[in-house]
């Protein structure tokens, strides 16, 4: 899924109106699984020049920078941060770990050739599906549609749940990046 679209359903699944902690907590753990790749390529593109076809058709697949994907987008890792985060009764850690769990949930069935190793540290093993969320030769023309319906859904949760206007924004903003990218896998790839 694009990175708004992990947001928003991140949000919409663990944010609390009247807890603003809990709400950034949900919308942090919705990006970090995406974080270490902005960081990562954006560096490499703007700070140091690299081609992209070099950023995203090698360095992307070096075993370093499949470590750091390893690291979060490990099932395990978010698995122990929600136990202990429901252990000790901390709702924005739970908030935090359910959104990261769910990233990678939905990450797991729409990567082609592009997944990550789920199950570190104890498997190094790559789910390779059928699906794509952006390859149109890997299913993303079906998938896209589903993807907007779904943002559209959360949104309008989004709106029920907060009567004010700074998180319908944020909503706002988030669903208008998730229209602008999935626009550009469906014309460009």
């Amino acid at each position: 899924m694009n990175t708004p679209a992990h947001l928003i359903l991140g949000l919409a699944a663990f944010s609390l109106a009247d807890n603003r902690k809990v709400t950034g907590a949900a919308g942090f753990g919705a990006l970090l699984p995406d974080l270490s790749l902005y960081v990562m390529a954006g560096g490499a593109l703007a700070i140091l020049q690299i081609p992209p076809d070099v950023v995203f058709g090698h360095l992307y697949y070096s075993n370093a920078w499949q470590t750091v994907f390893a690291i979060d987008n490990s099932f395990l890792l978010w698995g122990l941060v929600l136990a202990f985060a429901l252990w000790r009764k901390v709702r924005a850690g739970v908030a935090f770990a359910g959104a990261g769990l769910l990233h990678v949930s939905l990450d797991f069935p729409l990567h082609h050739d592009d997944g990550r190793p789920h199950f570190w540290p104890a498997s190094d093993w790559i789910f390779e599906s059928p699906v794509s969320y952006w390859d149109r030769a890997h299913h993303a023309g079906w998938v896209q549609p589903l993807e907007v319906t779904l943002v559209f859904i959360c949104v309008a949760v989004l709106f029920r749940r907060f009567a004010r206007w700074p998180m319908r924004v944020v909503a706002l903003v988030l669903l208008a990046m998730e229209l602008m990218v999935a626009r550009v896998w469906m014309f460009v790839f």
